[in-house]
Formats: structure tokens, C-alpha cells, sequence
């Protein structure tokens, strides 16, 4: 496994998500309360859409575009009856650095 690091540790707080890059793509961390950190691709499975504008209620992630909603522990569909989930990546905490390991990575695009 390549871990690559993805933000400080106190970047996202228990009960909070928040959006982040590992070159070209987006990785949503997810803090449940009471739960574990994880690390999901950052675009909705079901129409490829970014998660950006994603809600959290503290135990379900509900995509913006068509409000389809995924468990936070398990990645999976909880609003449709669907094989659709959350795609997951590794994760660990090292020191004060939060890492994931996303496969190879390319270089973050630069802007036009």
C-alpha cells in the first residue's frame, strides 16, 4: 500500500466530513459520533457527481444532486434498492497526519 498523506489530523472533527485532494482526486473523510474516520472516493456513485456540496447528518451522507443517501459506516445505499456504495480507501492516522492510500497519483491539474 501507498499511503499518501491527505491533511492534518484535526482537519475534520467527530460528528464532520469535509472534502479533500490526493492529487487528482477527491477524498471525503467522514467522522461518525462514536465511530470510525473514513475515507470514501469524493463523487457519488449513482451519476459520477461530486460530493462537494454533500450533507452529513452524522450517520447518513446525502448526495446533492439526486439526494440519494449512503451509511457512513459502510459506504452503502441506504435511500434506494440498489448495489451502489461509496467507493473506500485505506486509511491511518500517523502522528498528526491523516493518510490515505488512493492508488497511483497524478499530479493535481493546473488551472487554465
Amino acid at each position: 500500500m501507498a499511503f499518501t498523506s491527505l491533511c492534518p489530523a484535526g482537519a475534520v472533527s467527530e460528528g464532520s466530513m469535509g472534502l479533500f485532494q490526493a492529487g487528482r482526486k477527491s477524498v471525503l473523510l467522514v467522522w461518525p459520533a462514536g465511530g470510525d474516520l473514513k475515507a470514501y472516493r469524493g463523487r457519488c456513485p449513482h451519476a459520477d457527481m461530486p460530493l462537494s456540496e454533500a450533507t452529513f447528518n452524522g450517520q447518513i451522507i446525502t448526495c446533492p444532486h439526486h439526494q440519494w443517501g449512503f451509511d457512513c459506516a459502510s459506504g452503502k445505499c441506504v435511500t434506494h434498492l440498489v448495489r451502489n456504495e461509496l467507493h473506500s480507501y485505506p486509511l491511518r492516522v500517523d502522528g498528526d497526519d491523516i493518510q490515505v492510500d488512493v492508488g497511483p497519483i497524478k499530479a493535481a491539474r493546473s488551472p487554465a
